[in-house]
């Protein structure tokens, strides 16, 4: 399936029903009176967050949502029928933007939440309504009020539990597939994963939790270069990073930098994350270039770092559990 984090839908709830001018037509009463019934309110256009989907790809070719407009009134006091709203599902962790593209109207960051996107119009009054002591035989009757109408953006931020962030051809992917049932594309060149993957991790029967392969970022990346920001707001959702660290790599330090100055460079508390780092492709390194490298990085970073290996498995149980012990911290 095609991944999509980003669309454009028109809605437009349904116009209210209109309502109708009738009298009472019956043998035997002389001056049967009003009884023009009110119409019926149209639908509303709905949002809600729905499991099982982690693309926007629905609505990249069908755009507009139209709800039915309200039935109208009818003779003996009936009122028009409602209208059933339009209920659009949408991934958990779609934000919905106005036409500006700033303005958020919502977030729908938790399972089941519902939003209402464009109000149906109510219905229009009959003449029974504007019956009076002294105006016993109304002939007005309103129309029903339109439904509402406006363009919306659809922005996507997966949530994940940890996601994984580096340099191109860190090794992302293959530790990815190694750990999890996903299978990403992988390859010996830069930019082989152009969106965001998910994968569930099972350490055990019971515990288990969401990792994020996000798309590689280069220096430069908040201000738009490569792929840019368009999937740095992945990581927003996520509760602890993890930083993979290329081990073949002449300077692991300099990359380790350099995604750190970009985290802090698009802002949103991304530098503030927790965060684990390891050096990865331990079976490309010399002993004697895993001792000086692991240190250099642990310098950089401030902190321990662990030496692992997505293509052979070392130290991958450990980081694991880890990065698990970090998340139910987060939590």
């Amino acid at each position: 399936m095609k991944f999509l984090d980003e669309a454009k839908i028109w809605v437009k709830a349904g116009d209210g029903g209109d309502g109708v001018i009738a009298f009472r037509r019956e043998k035997f009463i002389e001056f049967g009176g009003p009884d023009g019934g009110n119409g019926g309110k149209g639908g509303n256009v709905i949002a809600e967050a729905v499991a099982g989907l982690n693309t926007l790809i629905d609505f990249r070719y069908a755009q507009h949502f139209k709800a039915r407009k309200g039935g109208n009134g009818a003779g003996s006091d009936r009122t028009g029928a409602a209208s059933d709203d339009v209920v659009l599902k949408l991934p958990v962790g779609t934000q919905i933007f106005a036409e500006d593209r700033e303005t958020m109207i919502a977030d729908l960051d938790q399972l089941g939440k519902r939003v209402v996107l464009a109000q149906g119009g109510d219905g229009g009054f009959g003449n029974a309504n504007y019956k009076t002591s002294t105006n016993r035989a109304p002939r007005r009757a309103d129309k029903g009020w339109p439904g509402e109408e406006r363009w919306l953006w659809l922005r996507l931020k997966l949530i994940a539990d940890a996601g994984l962030v580096g340099l191109p051809n860190a090794g992302k992917s293959t530790f990815l597939a190694a750990v999890s049932a996903a299978r990403p594309k992988i390859a010996d060149y830069p930019f082989t994963t152009l969106h965001p993957q998910l994968g569930v991790v099972r350490l055990n029967a019971t515990e288990e939790f969401v990792l994020a392969d996000l798309p590689g970022l280069i220096e430069g990346a908040a201000e738009g270069a490569g792929l840019g920001t368009r999937f740095l707001g992945h990581v927003e959702r996520c509760k602890v990073l993890l930083h993979l660290v290329d081990g073949s790599a002449a300077d692991p330090a300099r990359a380790y930098r350099t995604i750190r100055h970009e985290l802090a460079e698009y802002g949103h508390g991304l530098e503030d994350r927790p965060e684990l780092v390891a050096l990865n492709k331990a079976d490309a390194m010399t002993p004697q270039a895993r001792t000086a490298r692991v240190k250099a990085l642990s310098r950089a970073a401030g902190k321990p770092v662990m030496l692992i290996s997505g293509a052979s498995g070392e130290g991958v149980g450990e980081l694991l559990r880890a990065l698990a012990d970090m998340i139910a911290a987060a939590r």
